[in-house]
């Protein structure tokens, strides 16, 4: 898959979250790779559950790649998971850069099941302040802006293509899934971690 097509697959499954959520909103499992079998992977979830999903096809595998905060610039679009701090400064605990075909992906403010409490923010980077641990940064989404503080040890990532020979037991995995007319979880799309960098989203 070359890098434009991979770019406007993942685009189109981040937007199709959004279609779903007007019929059946779709259930985001994190964990590790047990098993593929055929086209059922089998996910050791987070939550010490095992999960079956059954894989579309056409199949859109991605992975993340590390990149430098000092790469988060003005006109960077981004999401970001956060938590409430002291006075309810948003603190970033993972900062993923879209590729440019990927603007506007899921743009706004809203709850996210990262951690209890966590919210996401999908906008453009309109301001950057260097802080005395890592930067804050203000991002703007729908006529509206919130400021995030990032520090040196969240990760900042962006997405980069994989294959479906990496969805290899014991490799982390990030994906959205909906159920079908049988009650299996289903999709098309999976984020895997190569190279030592788990999907942090």
């Amino acid at each position: 898959m070359n890098r434009r097509v991979f770019v406007v697959a993942v685009a189109a499954s981040l937007l199709g979250a959004s279609a779903w959520a007007q019929t059946a909103p779709p259930t985001r499992i994190r964990g590790t790779i047990a098993s593929l079998d055929g086209q059922v992977l089998s996910i050791n979830a987070r939550d010490g559950q095992k999960v079956d999903v059954r894989l579309n096809d056409p199949l859109t595998v991605a992975t993340v790649k590390n990149v430098p905060l000092s790469s988060v610039a003005p006109g960077s679009y981004i999401g970001t998971a956060t938590r409430t701090g002291t006075g309810g400064s948003l603190n970033a605990i993972e900062v993923l850069v879209f590729p440019e075909a990927m603007r506007g992906a899921g743009e706004g403010h809203y709850a996210w099941d990262l951690e209890p409490g966590s919210m996401m923010t999908n906008g453009t980077v309109s301001g950057v302040v260097e802080a005395s641990a890592g930067r804050e940064l203000t991002i703007n989404f729908k006529g509206a802006s919130n400021t995030v503080k990032v520090t040196p040890d969240a990760p900042v990532v962006t997405f980069a293509p994989a294959e479906r020979a990496d969805l290899k037991p014991g490799a982390p995995v990030f994906l959205s899934a909906t159920k079908n007319a049988e009650g299996q979880f289903v999709t098309g799309r999976v984020t895997v971690g190569k190279d030592g960098v788990a999907p942090p989203m």
